[in-house]
């Protein structure tokens, strides 16, 4: 287990978001606080019980966590970031448009199945 220590540059995971951070205070409880420097993965948006899945009751709409915020961070998704820490503002564009970009392509993976299966199911019947 790493050693971690306040000022440490870390990479760590927020539910599901990645963040480039410093380390501020490690927790009695165990996690470790970091301030948001910048947002290397954007959340995913909707229901974390109910992945993929866009009829649930509530999809929730997931944001980024704010430039300078501290976040209680699980130690295990914590990891040495070695590097120039990007811009909040530029990062959390980029991130956002990755997400975007990730789904878009899902979207289009998902129509080009529903063709390719109308084609077997006319085959089929």
């Amino acid at each position: 287990m790493q050693a971690w220590n306040p000022g440490d540059v870390v990479k760590a995971s927020y539910k599901t978001g990645e963040y480039i951070g410093e380390i501020v205070e490690l927790m009695n409880s165990g996690k470790v606080a970091v301030r948001i420097l910048a947002v290397a993965g954007h959340p995913e948006q909707g229901n974390l019980h109910h992945p993929m899945d866009p009829d649930v009751p509530f999809f929730h709409e997931r944001r980024a966590l704010a430039y300078q915020e501290i976040a209680l961070m699980p130690p295990q998704t914590v990891s040495p970031y070695r590097g120039a820490v990007p811009d909040y503002k530029a990062s959390l564009l980029q991130a956002l448009e990755r997400e975007y970009e990730r789904l878009d392509r899902l979207s289009r993976w998902a129509q080009r199945g529903q063709q390719e299966l109308e084609k077997l199911r006319q085959e089929y019947t």
